[in-house]
Parts: structure tokens; C-alpha cells; sequence
């Protein structure tokens, strides 16, 4: 589960590193100091449950520091409940000037206190910095809680797990679609490989042989997907409307692997060995000569293409997994500073600051929440079963 070459259909092959040069640095910013201290909240549990959660959601959103007197901004307004619904107003003002950024009345029902609390963190920053937030979003992965490796959906702060597939068999590589409400993944209940989406019975893709690593293009129109129906693993361009297959690669002496689409949907990333070793190459979506982007670490595997412009990868670098990121334009390349695990399958948040990667230490996987710019990174599904290839929603 932990290698990019899904079904084992490459092997991983060790060597020494090329000549590109790596930075391991750690950067970040000052923190704004938000005042909750003045919010009121109920005795009841689901209150209090939205208080909680936002004061989280705030503080790790990475931009705030959390304080309950004074501050460059304060939040001001109640959350109560009634029955089984909540209600809670929001007035977000500038300490100084008193200058109001956001004032809303939000209505949920108490089963929905924590997804509301996602919700108004996110428009609390949008309104203080502009930015676009994370706290909404949601985690598709797999895990082997049942005994079979099945597919998951939690939200961005490893909570409110559910079940999505019951193939009592094995799952792989989840992604999603650009509607952010459907999971793209691959499946083993047939007994061989096909491509699936949630909420549609037939595969998008069983062709003869491997059929994996299923992306949907931003225009929802494309499928980019790993096909060995010509022979190794290819990639391919299968339209979603017609059916038609565009065969992308041609790399006799090499495999395929993990295609990501860019933002605008004009190139796929993808994992080849062609060189020998996995590295990551790009090409446009028509076809033609491919790029090739890394070349550092003994590989480099599980590429990632966010909306903020840098592809996120894991490499092989000192015998250790380790997430970077690299812009394919200037082609500056960046490791995140971490411990001694091996950190894989990386996927950026929506905020397009943060990272929901795999930690594997001990022979055990678990989820965890990587800031690009200086905080620590965050566990969010640890425990005694293990937790694999998380992807964000858009």
C-alpha cells in the first residue's frame, strides 16, 4: 500500500541521488491574535461542541493564535440550542477600530454543531485574511478497520469517520472527483483491477488487464487512468462521454503510474520509470513530449498538482520517505522538515497551505497534517489499525 506502482506492477529500484539540489528549510509568518473570550455558548453539549471545534479549527488553520482577552480581532456572539436545532450568530470586528468583518446567523441542526464550526472557520479567515480555508473539507482514504482494505471518507480533522465501500476486498488509490461529492478509486471486488466512482454502479474503466490510478480533469470530462491493456502499464486519456482512449505513453522499457491533473487542466503529472528509477514527468493533456520534473532522491512517487501551482511528491531521500513540493515552472524544489518515519502519499488541503499525508513508523500507518510554512505537523487517525493514502476533496 505505501508504494506508488499499485499492484506491484513496477518495482522500486534503489540508487544514489542526481545533482538537483534539495532545500530543507522551515519559513511561516506571524500569528493574528483572535479574542474568543467574549463568545457565549449554552450548557448543552452541541454549544459547547461548536465552541470547541472552531477555537481548533482557528488555531490550526496555522494564521491565528487563539486568546480570550484582547487581540488584533475578536468574535463576538452566542451559540445556543433548541431542541435539536442550533443556532449561532457571528460577529467577526477589528480590536481596534471596532471595524466589523463578518456578521452572520448560521442555523444547523445539533447532530451538525461540528461541520458548523467548519463552516465558520473558514469564513472567519476568508474574512480576516483573504484566504481560502481547510476546515470544511473532507479526507477520502483507505483503511483495514474491518479486516479488508475498504474506503473511507472523514472530515479534514479526522473525525466523523463513515464507511463508504463494503468489496470485502481491496481498495486503492481514492481521489476526487472536481465536484468534490464523488470518490474515484480502484477496486479488487471483480477479482482484478477496475477503476470506480461512488454513486455509479459500472466501472469508468475495465479494460483487460490493470485498470488503476483513475483521475477525473477539472472539467469533469477526462478520465487520465493506467491501463495494461496494450501490454506494461500506460498511460491513457479516456473520454468520459464517448468512451474513446487516447494512449498518452509509449514507454516500452518503463511503467506508468499515479497521473494528477494541473489546475487548469491543460497537463498530467505521472510517476514512469523509464529512467530507471520512478521519477515524475509531465506532459499535456493532447499528448507529445514529456517533461521530466524530479530527479532528486533514490525515487520520487505519489505527485499531487494543487490549486496554489506546486506539485506535491513523496521522495525517497537518506533511506527515508519524505514530502516535497516543487513549482514545474521555475523548478525550485522544497523538502518539509520532519522526523524519522517515512511521510507518503501526500494531498494538499484546500487551503493550499496545508498537507494530509501517511505516516508509517513501526510498521503502522496513520494520517497526519503537514504546514508548509513552520507549524508542527498534526496526527489525525492513529490508533491499532492502519490508515493509507488520504486524498482532500477540492
Amino acid at each position: 500500500m505505501r508504494r506508488v506502482f499499485l499492484m506491484g506492477c513496477v518495482a522500486l529500484v534503489s540508487a544514489g541521488a542526481f545533482a538537483q539540489r534539495v532545500e530543507v528549510r522551515k519559513s511561516g509568518e506571524s500569528k493574528i491574535t483572535i479574542n474568543l473570550g467574549s463568545y457565549r455558548v449554552g450548557g448543552d453539549v452541541a454549544s459547547k461542541t461548536f465552541l470547541s471545534v472552531l477555537k481548533t479549527d482557528l488555531s490550526r488553520s496555522g494564521y491565528f493564535k487563539v486568546i480570550s482577552s484582547g487581540g488584533e480581532l475578536n468574535v463576538a456572539g452566542s451559540c445556543v440550542s433548541a431542541g435539536t436545532s442550533l443556532k449561532a450568530d457571528c460577529h467577526l470586528y477589528k480590536g481596534s477600530t471596532r471595524q466589523r468583518l463578518l456578521g452572520k446567523t448560521y442555523k444547523t441542526t445539533t447532530a451538525d454543531a461540528r461541520g458548523l464550526a467548519h463552516r465558520v472557520a473558514d469564513e472567519i479567515l476568508y474574512a480576516a485574511t483573504g484566504k481560502k480555508g481547510m476546515a470544511s473539507g473532507k479526507i477520502a482514504l483507505v483503511s483495514n478497520r474491518t479486516g479488508r482494505k475498504e474506503l473511507y471518507v472523514c472530515d479534514i480533522d479526522g473525525k466523523n469517520i463513515r464507511q463508504i465501500t463494503k468489496d470485502r476486498s481491496i481498495v486503492v488509490g481514492p481521489g476526487w472527483a472536481p465536484d468534490g461529492k464523488n470518490i474515484i478509486y480502484t477496486s479488487y471486488k471483480r477479482g482484478y483491477p477496475n477503476v470506480y466512482l461512488t454513486g455509479r454502479g459500472k466501472p469508468l474503466s475495465s479494460h483487460g488487464g490493470l485498470n488503476a490510478s483513475g483521475a477525473i480533469s477539472p472539467d469533469g470530462k477526462s478520465l487520465a487512468v493506467i491501463l495494461s491493456r496494450d501490454g506494461n502499464p500506460e498511460l491513457y486519456l479516456k473520454s468520459l462521454r464517448t468512451g474513446r482512449l487516447t494512449r498518452l505513453t509509449n514507454t516500452r522499457r518503463g511503467n506508468e503510474a499515479s497521473p494528477c491533473w494541473s489546475p487548469d487542466g491543460n497537463h498530467i503529472a505521472y510517476v514512469s520509470d523509464t529512467s530507471g528509477k520512478p521519477q515524475i514527468y509531465i506532459m499535456p493533456r493532447s499528448g507529445g513530449r514529456a517533461q521530466r520534473l524530479t530527479s532528486s532522491g533514490s525515487e520520487s512517487v505519489s505527485p499531487n498538482w494543487g490549486r496554489n501551482g506546486y506539485i506535491v511528491y513523496s521522495s525517497r531521500i537518506g533511506g527515508r520517505y519524505r514530502i516535497a513540493m516543487v513549482n514545474p515552472v521555475a523548478k525550485s524544489m522544497r523538502v518539509l522538515e520532519t522526523d524519522w518515519a517515512d511521510y507518503e502519499d501526500p494531498s494538499w488541503a484546500p487551503d493550499g497551505r496545508h498537507i494530509i499525508c501517511s505516516r508509517t513508523a513501526s510498521y503502522r500507518s496513520s494520517i497526519y497534517l503537514l504546514d508548509t510554512l513552520k507549524d508542527s505537523p498534526v496526527a489525525l487517525l492513529t490508533g491499532s489499525v492502519d490508515w493509507y493514502s488520504p486524498a482532500c476533496s477540492p
